[in-house]
C-alpha cells in the first residue's frame, strides 16, 4: 500500500483538563521526547513547533538533540528567542486562522525558505487541543509534487524584478490557488515587473478597483492589500505590478502578439496572455489556473516554473509508542 501524502497524529492531554504550571512542564518535555522517538523512527527530516508561547530552549534542545528543529509563530518575542537560542524560525502571520491552516502555512514558508524540500518527512507539535499548550503531534509527509517555490528557485529566472517582490506575488498566487474564494476556485494572471510597458499591451475591462488609490495604499507587500487583491481576483482581467510591489493596475485585458508561442494542450487564454505579455516585454507573467489552483511562471513567452498548491485533503495515520521510559 503507497504511503499517504499526510499523515497527521493527535494525541491529547489530560483530557483537555488545565495543568499546573509544573505537570504542564512535564508534559511539554514526555511530548517533545516522543515526538524525537517518533522522528528518528519514521526517518523525519525535522521537528516542526508551532507555538503560541516560548519554551524552555534549553530542555528543548536536550530533548531534541541531533533533530533538525523548526520553530513556526506569529510572535516575534518567541521567534526571537528561539533564533538566539539557534533554532531556525518561520515567521507567521494568522494570529485568527485554524490550526490546520498555520500548520500548513508553516510547512509551506519552511520549504519556501529552503528550511525543507518538497519531499520532506516533518513532525510537527501544536497546540491542537487547548489553546497555548503543546498537546498534539502531527507526521506530515510532503509529496514531492508539492512544488512551492524554492527561492533558489525564484533566482534562476534572469529578471530585473526583486526577489522579494517576485516571490511575494507568487506567494499570494499560491493562495489564491490554494484557498480561492468562499470556498470557490479563482482563476487569476499577475504580470510582475517593466510595468509601463506592460501597460502599452492593456485596455481596462470596465471598473478598476485599484484605480484612484495613492502609491501607499498599493503596495504588495502590504497584508491588506493582499487580502484585497483576493476579493479583486474574482473579476476577470489581470493585475499589473511594478517592479517595486506596485499595483498599478488591475481587471486588464492583455492584448500581447501571441506568434510563435506554443503552450501544452489544455491551457486557456489566461495562459496565452501570460506567456504573449512575458514575450513583449520583460515582465514575469504568473497565472492561476480555475480549474485546479496550479500556478504556472512565464517569462520570455515559455513556462519556467510549475507550482502545484499545497492541498487540504490528509489521511490520519496510527502509530504505536512504548510508553516513556521504556515502560
Amino acid at each position: 500500500m503507497a504511503r499517504p501524502t499526510l499523515g497527521f497524529i493527535g494525541i491529547g492531554f489530560d483530557g483537555g483538563r488545565m495543568a499546573s504550571p509544573g505537570k504542564s512542564s512535564d508534559r511539554t518535555t514526555v511530548l517533545c521526547q516522543m515526538a524525537a522517538r517518533l522522528a528518528e523512527s519514521e526517518e523525519a527530516d525535522a521537528l516542526l513547533f508551532l507555538l503560541e508561547k516560548p519554551l524552555d530552549w534549553e530542555k528543548l534542545h536536550a530533548a531534541t538533540e541531533n533533530l533538525s528543529v523548526l520553530v513556526a509563530s506569529d510572535d516575534a518575542v518567541i521567534l526571537g528567542s528561539a533564533a538566539k537560542a539557534e533554532f531556525s524560525t518561520v515567521p507567521l502571520n494568522m494570529p485568527d486562522s485554524p490550526v490546520y491552516d498555520q500548520l500548513a502555512q508553516a510547512l509551506l514558508e519552511s520549504v519556501a525558505d529552503d528550511l525543507l524540500s518538497p519531499g520532506s518527512s516533518v513532525v510537527a507539535l501544536y497546540s491542537g487541543f487547548e489553546a497555548g499548550v503543546l498537546d498534539s503531534l502531527s507526521v506530515v509527509r510532503l509529496d514531492e509534487h508539492l512544488g512551492r517555490l524554492t527561492v533558489r528557485d525564484l533566482r534562476k529566472l534572469e529578471t530585473r524584478v526583486p526577489l522579494d517582490t517576485l516571490k511575494t506575488a507568487v506567494d499570494l498566487a499560491v493562495e489564491i490557488g490554494r484557498e480561492g474564494r468562499e470556498g470557490k476556485p479563482v482563476g487569476t494572471l499577475f504580470v510582475v515587473g517593466d510595468h509601463k510597458k506592460v501597460l502599452e499591451h492593456c485596455h481596462p475591462l470596465g471598473f478598476d478597483p485599484v484605480k484612484g488609490y495613492v502609491l501607499a495604499e498599493r503596495r504588495l507587500e502590504d497584508s491588506k492589500v493582499r487580502e484585497a487583491l483576493k476579493e479583486v481576483a474574482q473579476l476577470d482581467g489581470a493585475f499589473v505590478i511594478s517592479a517595486k510591489g506596485n499595483v498599478t493596475a488591475s481587471a486588464q485585458h492583455i492584448s500581447a502578439p501571441a506568434a510563435d508561442i506554443t503552450l501544452s494542450k489544455g491551457l486557456g487564454t489566461r495562459h496565452w496572455a501570460a506567456a504573449a505579455i512575458s514575450r513583449a516585454t520583460a515582465a514575469v507573467a504568473i497565472t492561476v489556473s480555475e480549474s485546479n489552483g496550479t500556478v504556472r511562471v512565464f517569462q520570455n513567452g515559455q513556462v519556467m516554473l510549475r507550482i502545484e498548491p499545497f492541498r487540504r485533503a490528509m489521511k490520519w495515520k496510527d502509530f504505536e509508542l512504548d510508553p516513556p521510559g521504556g515502560e
